[in-house]
């Protein structure tokens, strides 16, 4: 009885090390059709931009793709947008998801967020000629001030947060936002440090405020994993290492940030 007891520990055993040898059902999918599938609004320069030949270019699209030639994979691109990140996500519509999206709490609750980079606060993108009317938050909190903002995302929640006695409205094309406030049919765009750096750059009827001083505490940009398969967050946070210490994300902040 003794030895029978001990050989089936012993297959138990064997089994166990062998499940745990195994990828998981996400990454087995990905290595077996050769294909990664990325997520991403799209809308949101400097780091994930649909162009006008339908493709995607950007910081992050710079870095997914080099994540997908380490694991030896295409990248199949999902159009997704802000209010439906997290839900697609959750109805399995890609693997990972990329293009500007903020760590917080809220998104960490619900899926996995590879390290952060390119740290940003909240800041204004206003037009040139009046620019000299916003010091502060309060400033910008006044029913004069005409607020665009786009939904889905943390600047809709700032906006709705902070500025609760401007007048707000709602766009849902995030990259022509910039345009309307320098055309004067609204005053004020709340978005993160880099996008008002490239508009303001890009654009001479805009400036970027509170640049030097952001709304809000610093906060970091990450790609968004789901968290049913261990296994591939293993080997996407393993990705993202390699492609840093080889110097791929300097790379990409010299093309896209600096």
């Amino acid at each position: 009885m003794n030895r029978i007891l001990r050989i089936c520990m012993g297959l138990a055993a064997a089994l166990s090390l062998a499940a745990t040898a195994q990828a998981g059902p996400r990454l087995d999918q990905i290595m077996e059709s050769k294909v990664i599938r990325v997520g991403t609004p799209g809308d949101y320069r400097p780091f994930a931009i649909k162009t006008d030949q339908g493709g995607f270019e950007g910081h992050d699209i710079d870095l997914i793709e080099a994540m997908a030639r380490q694991l030896g994979v295409k990248v199949e691109y999902v159009q997704t947008s802000w209010p439906n990140l997290l839900k697609d996500m959750s109805a399995d519509k890609f693997d990972v998801a990329v293009g500007g999206i903020t760590r917080n709490a809220a998104r960490i609750a619900k899926v996995e967020m590879l390290p952060g980079y390119a740290p940003f606060g909240k800041v204004a993108l206003v037009r040139k000629d009046e620019a000299s009317k916003y010091k502060t938050v309060d400033d910008l909190n006044q029913a004069s001030v005409h607020v665009i903002k786009n939904p889905g995302g943390t600047n809709e929640t700032f906006v709705l947060e902070n500025l609760k006695q401007a007048e707000v409205s709602t766009h849902d094309k995030n990259a022509e936002i910039p345009g309307l406030i320098a055309d004067a049919k609204g005053d004020v765009m709340i978005t993160e440090t880099y996008e008002a750096l490239h508009y303001s750059k890009a654009d001479p009827r805009l400036a970027a405020l509170f640049i030097d001083k952001p709304l809000t505490p610093k906060s970091y940009l990450g790609f968004m994993v789901p968290v049913d398969d261990a296994d591939y967050v293993r080997v996407m946070q393993f990705s993202w290492d390699l492609i840093d210490k080889r110097g791929v994300l300097g790379e990409a902040q010299a093309r896209w940030l600096n």
